[in-house]
């Protein structure tokens, strides 16, 4: 009579045509996600500052392949942003200017002063050897010396009056006495009467005194030297600059930063060739090369970012590592004899600068992992400007000798992370609703539909080619197909996480090739799946080896009292996999409740004690109407060692509990898991599909009789994807599966009696399970009141 709850083969895993597989045939690169594409799209459409847009889904969903294929797509129609540099500022060094181009002309504009300074090398110093500039040098030095020459004469003449010569040595002037015409050495002075020399001494005394009279205005005569010289460089290097640099004042005069910037350029360029590369002033004789480099250090714009003519459209830019620097840019430093100096073309743009004017892509875990990022990026956001700083410097630690002028930020920031992330942002953080005011939410799962199959399909195939695999057969996609609705536990839903398919092509391709298959048919991807399997199962394995050797005790034939198979799922590193466990329940008199042994040991997590206090009530309502409920009776899941959560062996427990209430013993060839309310309903569980495979492996590897099954829930029926070889079997009527919708369904089939239904004056059946469990719940009762009254009348 229960063999409607038993399932059909074909109810026990998902059935494609391959017309339905090919349907379809829209695709954008991504599978399904359409509420998170139209949020994306009003994200990127609003211009509002605060639009950010957080992309929240787990990894393996194609979030960064949708956003990236979305953002790219639309950029394109974009108007490219603009470029900046940043140049010396002559005024303050320490502080460099940011210069705002056109876009695409940074790397021009670049290459145009680059010209210029070679241009000035090739100028200068050949303007000061011109004939012009000697000749009017020649005329300004010619008038110094004519009046230096007209003063030294006076006292010249008045010398040889007194009978001394003037000597002059370059500036140096010294007086010798005369003797026949002829001037004395120091030996011959030596020889001079007493009286000659004291007159010499005296001529010359008087003659220095005159000296330094017709002298005097010598320091303004050097004075107005210097200063007609100077005049005559400063017009010289005018004259020779005017023509260099207004080819570049008429190319850039609609660029306001780069006219006062050229106009800087000149006004500096006068004091740098008055001292590197005048010929006379240049003792060091510097080489070409490095005046030319001198040159760049000082005058070559430091291009922050530029688009390139090629790649029109707003940039689109992913920072996969946003590390403060990375993201804000950084000033680097050279070691100059043991000093570390840097300058304003050390100054390094960050993944901000390039993405100014456009789209920026950031993990979220990632940004707030590294310190200072997080703050850092609110605070750019909400000011609008890019500022390069050491992000230490508010800790006290000096790291930096520049501080570049801000550059304004016009960017749209897209964080991906995960649901907790969103969720811990938007509680801990006040700030981060009014940035991040779209969220595009990527589901798990994908309903299956013709379209959705279509877009699966494509997807498969545009990777596969991508990566060069082999060409994939409709048998191939659909075992993928269902290999996804297994992943997604369920026969109506694609899971999102289409990269594991895309790595099971790939590992298919593999050994395809190594087998000399021509295409990627549905034997490579079983091959594929059943190596990933073997890779990651040597845990199951060696569970199972201990089930058979007994040193884990699992029954799969016979019956028992107070004993029953329940199922658990194993998530250890990247592998799940069921395996059975056995339940075990004692009732005795007493009025303790019912005690969760995993719970009392500390062993029990939350939801699985939740679902064992479940069953006191589950007791009360069913059994224990017209008397108190009074039992004491133990639970516990045999050789545990570790923390179990969950609620699904609610049932088992139930039923083992009963089984050793009423001392009726159950089949120990079954199996089963499900989670129950207090009125015996019993509920959806997950990890159906390992929970089921995991005990058929035991009764396969033991010999399958035909008395072994699994009972699941009625609601877990549409999550069932199990492997071929178990649907085999329950074609074959060597295993069974059974869906049942509460707790009676499940006792009659463990039993094999009937459970019983209460009637309108609350009775059961007599002889049915629920008859003799409430008649041994009002026995124990009774026991219990007794002992309590004999407890009372001794006292």
């Amino acid at each position: 009579m229960l063999d409607h709850l038993k399932l059909p083969a074909a109810a026990l895993k998902l059935t494609i045509d391959l017309p339905a597989a090919d349907a379809g045939s829209r695709y954008n690169g991504i599978l399904g996600q359409n509420r998170a594409q139209s949020a994306l799209a009003f994200g990127i459409a609003m211009k509002a500052p605060g639009y950010n847009i957080f992309v929240m889904g787990d990894p393996g969903t194609g979030r960064l392949s949708m956003v990236s294929h979305y953002l790219t797509g639309y950029a394109e129609q974009q108007e490219s942003p603009l470029s900046y540099a940043y140049v010396e500022n002559f005024e303050n060094p320490r502080e460099p200017v940011a210069v705002e181009l056109p876009s695409g002309e940074g790397h021009s504009f670049a290459k145009d002063v680059e010209k210029l300074i070679d241009n000035v090398l090739a100028t200068f110093p050949a303007a000061f050897e011109s004939p012009s500039y000697q000749q009017k040098k020649t005329a300004i030095e010619r008038r110094f010396n004519q009046r230096y020459n007209a003063a030294i004469d006076l006292v010249d003449s008045k010398a040889r009056a007194m009978g001394v010569a003037l000597y002059r040595d370059n500036d140096s002037i010294t007086f010798l006495p005369i003797r026949n015409n002829k001037a004395l050495d120091e030996e011959q002075f030596t020889l001079l009467p007493e009286a000659e020399r004291d007159a010499f001494h005296q001529h010359t005394e008087e003659l220095e005194e005159y000296l330094g009279d017709v002298l005097l205005e010598l320091p303004q005569w050097r004075r107005t030297l210097a200063e007609e010289i100077r005049q005559l460089d400063s017009d010289t290097i005018k004259l020779a600059l005017e023509p260099l640099l207004a080819e570049l004042t008429d190319k850039y005069q609609n660029v306001d930063d780069v006219i006062t910037y050229l106009a800087e350029i000149e006004k500096n360029l006068s004091n740098t060739i008055s001292d590197f590369l005048m010929p006379s002033r240049n003792p060091e004789n510097r080489e070409i090369i490095a005046k030319r480099q001198m040159l760049i250090e000082q005058y070559l714009p430091n291009i922050l970012v530029d688009c390139k003519h090629d790649a029109a459209g707003a940039p689109v830019i992913y920072e996969p590592h946003p590390i403060y620097q990375n993201l804000f840019g950084r000033i680097e430093y050279v070691s100059d004899q043991g000093t570390l100096i840097t300058n304003y073309r050390r100054i390094c743009p960050g993944s901000l600068h390039r993405a100014n004017g456009g789209y920026l892509i950031l993990d979220a875990e990632k940004v707030l992992t590294y310190p200072f990022v997080w703050e850092g990026l609110k605070r750019a956001l909400k000011a609008g400007k890019i500022e390069i700083e050491s992000p230490y410097s508010e800790l006290g630690i000096n790291t930096i000798t520049l501080k570049p002028e801000v550059i304004p930020l016009n960017v749209k920031v897209i964080l991906v992370g995960t649901r907790d992330i969103y969720y811990l942002l938007e509680e801990l953080d006040s700030e981060f609703n009014e940035m991040f005011r779209v969220l595009a939410d990527f589901d798990d799962h994908i309903k299956r539909t013709p379209d959705s199959i279509g877009q699966f399909v494509q997807i498969m195939k545009q990777q596969a080619r991508d990566a060069g695999a082999k060409p994939l057969t409709d048998l191939a996609l659909v075992r993928l197909i269902e290999h996804s609705c297994r992943l997604a536990e369920n026969q109506q839903r694609l899971s999102a996480h289409v990269n594991n398919c895309l790595e099971i092509i790939a590992e298919a391709n593999l050994l395809g090739s190594q087998t000399g298959a021509s295409e990627i048919g549905k034997a490579e991807i079983e091959l594929a799946l059943a190596a990933r399997e073997q890779r990651n199962g040597r845990i199951a394995e060696a569970i199972l080896e201990e089930m058979l050797d007994g040193t884990i005790l699992i029954d799969t034939d016979g019956e028992a009292i107070g004993k029953v198979n329940g199922l658990t799922v194993m998530d250890i590193g990247g592998s799940s996999f069921g395996a059975p466990a056995r339940i075990t329940a004692t009732v005795h008199p007493g009025s303790r409740g019912i005690v969760d042994i995993e719970r009392e040991v500390e062993l029990g997590q939350p939801i699985h004690s939740k679902g064992v206090m479940i069953l006191t009530g589950y007791l009360g309502h069913c059994y224990a109407q017209q008397f108190p409920l009074a039992i004491s009776a133990s639970i516990a899941m045999e050789q545990s060692y570790g923390h179990i959560d969950g609620d699904s062996a609610s049932l088992a427990e139930l039923c083992c509990l009963i089984s050793a209430l009423t001392r009726t013993p159950i089949k120990q060839g079954f199996a089963m898991t499900g989670s129950i309310n207090q009125y015996g309903e019993v509920q959806a569980i997950g990890g159906v599909n390992e929970k089921i495979e995991g005990f058929f492996e035991l009764c396969a590897a033991r010999g399958l009789t035909g008395r072994q099954a699994v009972i699941i829930p009625t609601s877990n029926k549409r999550n069932l994807m199990l492997k071929r070889e178990v649907v085999d079997a329950v074609e074959r009527g060597e295993f069974a599966i059974y869906a049942v919708s509460n707790v009676d369904e499940a006792l009659s089939l463990l039993t094999g009696q009937e459970a019983g239904t209460m009637n309108a004056e609350g009775q059961y059946p007599e002889g049915s399970v629920n008859f003799k469990a409430v008649a041994r719940l009002k026995e124990i009762s009774e026991m219990t009141s007794d002992d309590d009254k004999e407890t009372e009348t001794g006292a």
